[in-house]
């Protein structure tokens, strides 16, 4: 409740600067992926939680995809299995699918759904696998630039997905909450990128937004600068960092999932951090945001958004 003039002009003022674009959003599908680290604390969680809720209540139609490394790590260093990254991708063999499966279907799945009955969304958990969601292979041995081959074991590339297992979710009112798992025709298994998994989905649905929140602020230009963020750039611009290496690790995924995404039909795609303050919402209700925003071309751009950002 608020009570003090002062609080009471401030909120109606926000509430005006965010009307235009509750309308324009009204009825949109928004994907939105979060990595594990927001887990790793409840008031991260919570906080980014009741921004989705707040978007979901709003009439936005979210679809929320969740990575889960970081508690993969944690069970896996518990039961000794050995966890190792190539270029940001997870190789996983046969005992870490069995690993992947109980923490990303399990533990993190239902923790979130957990949270999305506290904060009064209808919620649906599925995963790749469920009614043939995500449709994918085996990923065959990777040779690396250095000349090195990589098996990534249980891994899985993307052959497709069917939009209407999420149409029809969201059309009856409910929020899918979607691990990353799936598995080939046999029905084996398959850990995908988190990422990768929200930029296919992002595209079968032809969705507004694709917002991937991760523990950086955005995309820098510099690694070791924290302050060059980059506001904006586009799919020329994010293949022009990668060469020169300042996208590395867990953004190299990213980056190949964003410009999936656009090539795929999403308008835009904004990079932000989970762990900032409201970041979610200040990226969607203003034209300043918080992260990086990815377009195909910027010359696309309005001048109040080339201006703010």
């Amino acid at each position: 409740m608020i009570g003090h003039k002062s609080e009471q002009a401030v909120t109606v003022r926000a509430l005006r600067g965010a009307a235009p674009y509750i309308h324009m959003y009204k009825g949109k599908v928004f994907v939105i992926k979060t990595g594990g680290g927001a887990f790793r604390d409840g008031a991260t969680m919570r906080g980014f939680m009741e921004q989705v809720a707040i978007l979901h209540h709003l009439g936005i139609r979210v679809v929320l995809v969740h990575g889960g490394g970081p508690q993969l790590d944690a069970v896996t260093q518990k039961l000794g299995v050995e966890t190792r990254m190539v270029q940001g991708r997870r190789v996983t063999d046969g005992g870490a699918i069995d690993v992947a499966c109980m923490v990303l279907n399990g533990l993190v799945n239902t923790r979130l759904l957990g949270l999305c009955r506290e904060f009064g969304i209808d919620a649906i958990g599925v995963s790749g696998v469920d009614a043939g969601l995500v449709k994918a292979h085996k990923r065959a041995p990777v040779t690396l630039a250095s000349g090195e081959v990589v098996d990534y074991g249980m891994v899985g590339d993307i052959d497709g997905v069917d939009g209407s297992v999420i149409t029809r979710l969201l059309d009856a009112g409910f929020l899918p909450v979607v691990s990353p798992l799936s598995c080939d025709a046999t029905g084996h298994l398959l850990n995908i990128n988190a990422d990768t998994v929200a930029a296919a989905i992002g595209g079968a649905l032809v969705a507004e937004k694709l917002i991937l929140c991760t523990g950086a602020q955005g995309i820098l230009e510099r690694l070791d600068d924290p302050q060059s963020l980059i506001s904006y750039t586009d799919v020329a611009g994010l293949r022009r960092l990668r060469e020169e290496g300042a996208l590395t690790d867990g953004m190299l995924p990213k980056s190949s999932a964003i410009e999936a995404a656009i090539r795929g039909g999403v308008r835009r795609v904004h990079v932000i951090s989970y762990s900032a303050a409201d970041a979610l919402l200040a990226e969607i209700f203003t034209n300043e945001g918080t992260g990086t925003l990815v377009v195909r071309d910027t010359k696309a751009l309005t001048a109040a958004e080339q201006g703010s950002k």
